[in-house]
C-alpha cells in the first residue's frame, strides 16, 4: 500500500507503467484484505467449540484450559497498538504480510501440537500475528480505495467480515470439530498462504514513515492493555472483588495512564493523541467499544442456551447462528449504499435502536422457547442493527486521519473492540451469575414440601428444571443490560457524531496506484 499524495499522483513525470488500479485489481485487493480479516476474527470463536476435545487429547487441566483462549486474547489485544504503529513506520503491506505469515505458521504449530506447552506458545504467536495484520488490513483499505462510493463499498464488505466472523467461526468450529479439532487450525493454512502470496503481489507498499519507534510507549501499552484484558477476563470467571482481578485491573489502569503521559511528551509517539482526541473518532471508538461488549457477551450466553437448553449439537449450534451472519452481511451492504447519501449518525443511530430491540427480545427466552418462533426473529433484528452500526462507525473511526497515522488509527478501533469484548463478558457474566444464584435460591425455597420423598430421577429432573429456569432468568437480565448499553451508544451516536456524509466522501488524499 502506498501513502502517495494527490500532488505526487498529478506529477507528469510518473512512469508509464504506473497505471491506476482498475476495478478488478481493487476487487482482488479487497478479497485479500478481507480474507485475512475473516481468518483473524473467526479464530476468536472457532476454537471455543473444540476446547473439550483439546482438553482430552492434550491433557489440559480444567484450570489451564481457559488459557487456550486467554493467551491469544492477551497477545492480540496487547500488541494491537504496536502493530499499527509498526505499519505506519515500516510499511503496511510488510507488516500485514508478516502478520499473516506468523498467524499461518502458528496455526500449523497449534494443529500438530502434542502437549499443553506447544499449544499455548502457538496460540500466543497467533495473537501476535493477528495484532500485526488486523490494524494494517483496515489501513490498507482506507489508503487504497478512493473516498466516497468505492471506499464505502469496500468498508461494507470489510465490516461484514468483521461482524459476521464470530458467527462464521461457530459454524466452522462445529463442522470441523465433527471431523477433527485440529482442522480448526489447519483451515488457516491454505487461506493464509494464498493471502500472503497475493498480498505481496497485489498490494502496493507504503513509504516508510517519519520518526522512530516509541519504545517506552510500546512497553507501557503492551503491559497495560494485557493487564487490563486479563483482569477483565479473570473477573468473568471469578468476581470483581477477587484479589487477582483487582490487582491486574489497577495495574492496567496505572500503566495505561503512564502510557498517555508518555505519548504527550515524546516527539514520535506510538499513539499520537490527535487520533483518539478528535471528536468524531473518539465517539466512533467509544460506540464500538460498547457495541462490542454487548455482541461478544451475546454470543457467549446464546451459545450456552442453544446447546444446554435447546439441546443442539455443536454443529447445529453453529448453523443456528447462520442467520446472524447473513443479516450482518445484508445490513452492511445497505449501510455502504446509504452512507454516501445520509449522515453516519442517522444510519448508526437507528442501527443501534434495531440492535437494542433485538437484544431485548432475548430477555423473553424461557426453557420452553423454540428456535424458530422465539429466537430466530431477534437474531435477525440484532444482526441487521449491528450491520448498520459497523460500516459508518468503521469509516468515521478513521475519518480525516493522515496517511502516516492510518494503521495507528485502525489499531485503536481494533483495540476498542477487543477491550469491549472482554469488558462486556466480565460485566454481563457478573450480572448473570448473581441473578442465577438469586433465582436458584428463590425457586428452591418455593418448591413444594411434604408428601412422599421424590425418587432420585425425580430429584435430578427437578434440579435440572431449576437450573434451566435460573439460567434463562440470569441470561435475560444480562441481555437487558446489554440492550440498555447499545441503546445508550445509539443516543451518543446521534448526539455527538456530527460529521456529514459529504465530508466522508472527500476524506483523505487520492488512493495510491497498485502494481
Amino acid at each position: 500500500m502506498s501513502s502517495t499524495t494527490v500532488e505526487e499522483l498529478n506529477e507528469p513525470t510518473r512512469s508509464a507503467g504506473s497505471d491506476t488500479a482498475g476495478p478488478k485489481r481493487l476487487g482482488l485487493a479487497l478479497l485479500v484484505i478481507c480474507a485475512a480479516q475473516l481468518m483473524i476474527v473467526l479464530d476468536g470463536t472457532i476454537v471455543n467449540i473444540a476446547l473439550p476435545h483439546i482438553e482430552r487429547d492434550l491433557g489440559f487441566s480444567q484450570a489451564n484450559l481457559q488459557w487456550v483462549i486467554t493467551i491469544y486474547t492477551l497477545a492480540f489485544g496487547g500488541v494491537l497498538l504496536l502493530g499499527g504503529r509498526l505499519g505506519d513506520l515500516y510499511g503496511r503491506r510488510r507488516m500485514f504480510v508478516w502478520g499473516v505469515v506468523l498467524f499461518t505458521v502458528s496455526s500449523l504449530a497449534a494443529g500438530i501440537a502434542q502437549n499443553e506447552q506447544t499449544m499455548l506458545i502457538a496460540r500466543a504467536v497467533q495473537g501476535l500475528g493477528g495484532a500485526l495484520a488486523a490494524p494494517n488490513a483496515l489501513a490498507l483499505i482506507t489508503t487504497t480505495f478512493p473516498a466516497g462510493k468505492e471506499r464505502n463499498k469496500a468498508m461494507g464488505v470489510f465490516a461484514a467480515m468483521s461482524g459476521a466472523g464470530a458467527a462464521i467461526g461457530l459454524i466452522l468450529g462445529g463442522a470441523l470439530t465433527e471431523i477433527d479439532w485440529r482442522w480448526n487450525f489447519f483451515i488457516n493454512l491454505p487461506i493464509g498462504l494464498v493471502v500472503a502470496v497475493l498480498g505481496q503481489r497485489i498490494l502496493t507498499e507504503s513509504e516508510d514513515g517519519q520518526g522512530s519507534l516509541d519504545v517506552p510507549g510500546a512497553i507501557t501499552s503492551i503491559a497495560g492493555l494485557s493487564s487490563l484484558v486479563y483482569g477483565l477476563t479473570h473477573a468473568a470467571s471469578t468476581s470483581w472483588g477477587d484479589a487477582t482481578t483487582v490487582g491486574f485491573l489497577v495495574a492496567g489502569v496505572v500503566l495505561l495512564a503512564a502510557f498517555v503521559v508518555i505519548e504527550t511528551r515524546v516527539s514520535h509517539p506510538l499513539l499520537p493523541m490527535r487520533i483518539p482526541g478528535d471528536r468524531t473518532r473518539g465517539t466512533s471508538n467509544f460506540v464500538m467499544l460498547v457495541v462490542g461488549a454487548g455482541m461478544f457477551a451475546m454470543f457467549y450466553f446464546l451459545g450456552i442456551y442453544i446447546q444446554t437448553i435447546l439441546g443442539y449439537s455443536a454443529l447445529k449450534t453453529g448453523l443456528a447462528f447462520l442467520p446472524f451472519s447473513v443479516g450482518i452481511v445484508v445490513a452492511a451492504q445497505v449501510a455502504s449504499l446509504l452512507v454516501s447519501r445520509v449522515d453516519p449518525r442517522w444510519i448508526s443511530g437507528p442501527g443501534a435502536a434495531f440492535a437494542a430491540v433485538g437484544m431485548w427480545g432475548f430477555t423473553h427466552l424461557t426453557p420452553q422457547s423454540t428456535y424458530t418462533a422465539d429466537l430466530l426473529p431477534w437474531i435477525v433484528v440484532l444482526a441487521f442493527g449491528l450491520g448498520l452500526i459497523f460500516v459508518p462507525m468503521t469509516l468515521t473511526a478513521v475519518h480525516a486521519v493522515d496517511h502516516e497515522d492510518s494503521s495507528s488509527a485502525s489499531a485503536v478501533l481494533n483495540t476498542m473492540q477487543q477491550v469491549g469484548g472482554a469488558l462486556g463478558l466480565a460485566t454481563l457474566s457478573t450480572i448473570f451469575v448473581n441473578n442465577v444464584a438469586d433465582r436458584v435460591a428463590q425457586l428452591t425455597a418455593s418448591a413444594p414440601t411434604g408428601g412422599a420423598a421424590p425418587t432420585r430421577e425425580q430429584a435430578a429432573a427437578a434440579a435440572r428444571a431449576i437450573q434451566a429456569e435460573a439460567f434463562t432468568y440470569g441470561a435475560g437480565r444480562a441481555y437487558l443490560v446489554a440492550a440498555i448499553m447499545i441503546a445508550v451508544a445509539g443516543v451518543i451516536t446521534v448526539a455527538f457524531l456530527t460529521v456529514k456524509h459529504d465530508e466522508l466522501a472527500n476524506d483523505g488524499a487520492a488512493p495510491a496506484h497498485m502494481g
